[in-house]
Parts: structure tokens; sequence; C-alpha cells
């Protein structure tokens, strides 16, 4: 690393982006950055650097309107490449992963607090969706 990347990153540290107000101190960043003539290789590197963060922290805030409770789980374990023990935190055992994977437990209160939590989601997205609201194919 050269020392204008190092001066970089003790400047402005790129961290994982979690709340509006990180976001936007994010952004300012790389406004100043685009707001030069012409950018250094480092600083261009540090700009990608900053641009991946705020992409992940945008994903991570899209919401997913048609898949609902353990069926969003489902993809989200998919999506993020997780096993089921990377769940155990939340859950206590694999064997209750699996059986709420496989829909022979619901998920609880907890539970749904617990993964809202994880995967940076409203607690909501993980209710399951009543029979009279959902849309008729």
């Amino acid at each position: 690393m050269t020392d204008r990347y190092i001066q970089l990153l003790l400047q402005f540290p790129p961290r994982t982006i979690t709340n509006e107000e990180e976001l936007e101190a994010t952004q300012a960043q790389i406004d100043r950055l685009l707001d030069q003539n012409e950018l250094s290789s480092e600083e261009s590197d540090y700009l990608n650097v900053l641009g991946v963060l705020v992409l992940e922290y945008e994903q991570a805030q899209e919401s997913i309107p048609d898949i609902y409770g353990i069926e969003l789980l489902k993809v989200l374990i998919q999506e993020k490449q997780l096993l089921q023990k990377d769940l155990v935190p939340i859950f206590k055992t694999e064997s209750i992963v699996s059986d709420i994977l496989s829909e022979k437990r619901r998920l609880t209160v907890r539970h749904i607090q617990e993964l809202a939590q994880f995967f940076n989601l409203s607690p909501a997205v993980f209710f399951p969706v009543r029979q009279n609201t959902q849309a008729i194919a």
C-alpha cells in the first residue's frame, strides 16, 4: 500500500454501512473524490471500495415483496450461501433450523427479531402472509 492510500484509509476508514447516516457520510466522501479533476490509482481503488460498500447497503435495503416467512428465509440462506449451522446462534440447534426450514416448526417472535437483525431487514418480512392477503395467481 502506498502512503496516499493509507492516508485515505485514515481520513475516512471504510466500514460496512448499517444506517442512513453512515450511507450519507460515505456518499459525501465519494462525492469529494469525484469532484476532483483526476484521480490517482490509489484514489480510484479507494473509490471502488466505497462504491462496493454503498452497493451492499442498498441491496440489503431492497424489499422482497412477494416472499415472506420461511420461504424468504430459504432464499436468503441460498443467496448468502449460508449453511444451517450458520443460523445456530439464532435457533440454538441445527435440528431446530432444519425443522423450521422443513416447516415442521414455526418461527417464534424471538427468531423473527434475531433474523431481522442478522439479515438487516424489517421483522415484518419474516411473518407469514395470511391467505386472504396473498395475490390470486
